[in-house]
C-alpha cells in the first residue's frame, strides 16, 4: 500500500548491487514496494529493455522510472554519445511505462553536449512526453584540498534554467548542502527524489535515511506539505550486507519512507 500522501514509494535496482537488476524486482515485490527505479549499468540485463520489461511483467512490480547511464563506469553502455543515451533511456522509459528519467549533468569533458544541454532536455521532454528530471551532483575534492569542477555548467542545478529536478539527499551531504532547504527553494521544480543519507563526506555514501545529517524525515514529511506529486526512490548502498540483512535494511527504510511522507512538515 501506497503512503497516505499518495506519493509511490519505488526501489532503486542499484540499492540490491551487487546482486543484479532480476533481484532488485524480486526484493521489491516482496518487500511491498510500489515500483523500482531502473539504474541503467548496474548490469548487463539492465541494459536489455526487453528484459527488463519481461520482470516487470513476471513479479508485477511497475517500472516508475529510468536512470540514464552516466557514471564514468557506464560510460560504454549504450554507446558513447551522451545524447543517444539520453534519448535511448526516453524510449526505454516509454516502453516501460515510466514516466521519470533521471539524469546528471554532463562531465566538463563533454563539451558539445554540455554547450546545448538545457535546451536539448527540455526539446527531448517536448518530444518525448517523459520527465526528465536532472540530478544534483557535488563538487569532487581533491586530496590535497579543493574542488575538481567535473560538471558543467556546475555540480548543483538550483540556478540553472532546468524544468525539472531530482534531489539526491547523499549527493547533497556530499555537497555539504541542506536537503529541507533545497526542496523549499526548488520548489515545483522538484520532480523525483533519491532517498538516502550523508554525513557530508566527500565519499557519496548513500546511507539509509536517517543515518546521516539530512534530516531525511523531515524532508519527507515536507514532501507531503507541499504537495509533491513525484516519486521517491530508496537508492542506498547495501553492498556489505548479505540477502537477509539487506531485505531487513530495505523493509526498515520503506516503513520509514511510508511513516514519515504520512506526517504533514511544518510551514515555513
Amino acid at each position: 500500500m501506497s503512503a497516505s500522501s499518495g506519493v509511490k514509494v519505488a526501489l532503486s535496482t542499484s540499492s540490491v548491487y551487487p546482486e543484479n537488476t532480476a533481484a532488485g524486482f524480486e526484493v521489491a515485490r516482496l518487500l511491498g514496494y510500489d515500483g523500482v527505479e531502473v539504474m541503467v549499468g548496474i548490469d548487463p540485463l539492465a541494459a536489455d529493455v526487453d528484459a527488463v520489461q519481461r520482470l516487470r511483467d513476471y513479479h508485477q512490480v511497475p517500472v516508475l522510472a529510468v536512470h540514464a547511464p552516466c557514471l564514468l563506469v557506464t560510460q560504454r553502455v549504450w554507446g558513447k554519445d551522451p545524447w543517444a543515451k539520453l534519448e535511448r533511456a526516453t524510449e526505454a522509459a516509454t516502453q516501460l511505462g515510466a514516466d521519470v528519467v533521471v539524469v546528471h549533468p554532463p562531465f566538463r569533458w563533454q563539451r558539445s553536449y554540455a554547450t546545448r544541454f538545457v535546451e536539448g532536455v527540455r526539446e527531448l521532454v517536448r518530444r518525448s512526453g517523459v520527465t526528465i528530471a536532472v540530478e544534483n551532483m557535488y563538487p569532487w575534492r581533491a586530496p590535497g584540498g579543493g574542488d575538481f569542477k567535473a560538471y558543467k555548467p556546475s555540480w548543483d542545478p538550483s540556478d540553472l534554467d532546468y524544468d525539472h529536478l531530482t534531489l539526491d539527499l547523499s549527493h547533497a551531504a556530499t555537497a555539504r548542502q541542506n536537503s529541507l532547504d533545497l526542496v523549499r527553494s526548488w520548489g515545483e521544480r522538484l520532480a523525483h527524489v533519491h532517498l538516502t543519507d550523508g554525513t557530508g563526506s566527500a565519499k557519496d555514501e548513500h546511507l539509509l535515511p536517517g543515518q546521516g545529517n539530512q534530516c531525511a524525515d523531515q524532508v519527507l514529511a515536507e514532501l507531503t506539505r507541499c504537495g509533491y506529486a513525484g516519486h521517491v526512490v530508496l537508492e542506498v548502498n547495501t553492498n556489505d550486507l548479505d540477502r537477509a540483512g539487506r531485505e531487513e535494511s530495505l523493509g526498515a527504510a520503506l516503513a520509514f519512507a511510508r511513516t514519515h511522507l504520512a506526517t504533514v512538515g511544518e510551514p515555513r
